[in-house]
């Protein structure tokens, strides 16, 4: 379970296409793999993926790899991340830990698409377009997580949605980076995505 606060953003090294599986290594910096272990689950751009391999590296830095398998790839943007790429970075959650965001699963629901980017002096509007199937679950003033990060819908219309980011938000997480035209991962409100398919089907069944 993750909480949708980016802790950092990791470097893409490498990506490496094996038989069934993409070998990703990326480097952070060396306080972000404290008492971690083989196995544990790492949000990279909001993807719940499990550590195979870490190791220290040089100046402050170390190297975390993944394997992450076609069924993955097909549904998030890892499978366009090259070399120096950013991607944002969260431990999963721990006993005690502060729940600053939204509980999320790491599991990608779909992408959505950058339409627009307005850069006022005090924050940054992005549109995004949603396939029609999912808008329904993006809600005013709902949560969504987009590309790892526990955020806020703004305007909703029949296309997509709203985001209104603040400075440290886009010095945080790589949607600082982001271009017109990027595909983003998107994991909808757990909460919002089981009430409305429970009315629906509950719905269907009465008729």
């Amino acid at each position: 379970m993750f909480t949708g606060i980016v802790q950092t953003k990791a470097t893409v090294l490498s990506t490496e296409q094996r038989e069934g599986v993409l070998r990703l290594t990326l480097s952070v910096g060396i306080q972000y793999i404290d008492k971690l272990e083989i196995g544990a689950s790492i949000a990279i751009n909001g993807c719940c993926l499990t550590v195979v391999k870490f190791s220290a590296a040089e100046n402050q830095l170390a190297h975390v790899y993944f394997d992450v398998i076609d069924e993955t790839l097909k549904l998030t943007n890892l499978d366009q991340l090259a070399a120096d790429d950013k991607v944002n970075f969260e431990r999963s959650m721990t006993f005690g830990s502060e729940l600053g965001g939204h509980i999320m699963s790491g599991h990608i629901h779909c992408t959505a698409r950058i339409d627009d980017i307005i850069n006022t002096q005090d924050n940054c509007k992005i549109k995004l377009a949603l396939a029609p199937q999912w808008q329904k679950y993006v809600l005013y003033k709902g949560f969504v997580g987009v590309n790892g990060a526990s955020l806020t819908v703004g305007e909703t219309d029949a296309n997509g949605f709203w985001l209104h980011l603040i400075p440290e938000t886009l010095a945080i997480t790589n949607l600082g980076l982001a271009e017109v035209g990027a595909q983003l991962n998107i994991e909808v409100d757990q909460q919002t995505f089981t009430i409305i398919n429970t009315v629906e089907n509950y719905l269907k069944q009465s008729r």
